[in-house]
């Protein structure tokens, strides 16, 4: 099994007329087990290196965040049933996010290395985020330039940065759930 053969199996999977979240979580938690220690080390270290690119004062709050909840939701996501697991999710937004998820795995490939699982990773964490916690990518709290967060309101997720991601077809925001933060 091959860290890409996600795509195969969540396109067979999309196949049915409605997927529950214990569907989805059974396949979620199948790859999570290709999964190594070493896996999650290198991605934090990929994690790292974007990181220097952004603004020092942001930055470790950038990393202390995409490492919690992208490289370390692995463990939850193998030890998660407390779902409701009959729930079905929004096959729509699935089935919309085949050639995100794709291009994931094309973008996100560090130096041609075949046995690299970020990809993976990246793509489990979202769509547990989505699915399965019904909850933004970036978790709330999650600071952007300009002291903008992420941030819930009345049961609604909002995103200060979601619009400027419409045009990039790669952004996984595509794939969130939040709203553009209003009057921004």
């Amino acid at each position: 099994m091959k860290a890409e053969d996600i795509l195969i199996e969540l396109k067979e999977l999309s196949q049915q007329t409605q997927i529950t979240k214990k569907e989805l979580m059974m396949l979620l938690k199948k790859y999570a087990h290709i999964i190594s220690v070493n896996d999650l080390m290198m991605a934090t270290v990929h994690i790292r290196k974007d990181g220097e690119y952004i603004q020092a004062q942001y930055r470790e709050k950038y990393l202390k965040i995409y490492i919690k909840y992208f490289v370390l939701r692995m463990r939850e996501v193998l030890e998660k049933e407390d779902y409701e697991s009959s729930a079905i999710i929004n096959k729509q937004l699935l089935d919309e996010s085949f050639h995100l998820l794709e291009r994931t795995f094309k973008n996100e490939s560090i130096s041609n290395d075949k046995d690299n699982k970020f990809p993976l990773i990246y793509v489990i964490t979202s769509l547990y985020t989505t699915f399965i916690l019904e909850e933004p990518i970036h978790p709330v709290g999650s600071e952007f330039p300009g002291n903008l967060a992420v941030e819930e309101r009345n049961g609604t997720f909002f995103c200060p940065v979601k619009d400027n991601q419409k045009d990039n077809e790669n952004a996984i925001c595509h794939l969130c759930l939040a709203e553009q933060t209003p009057d921004i």
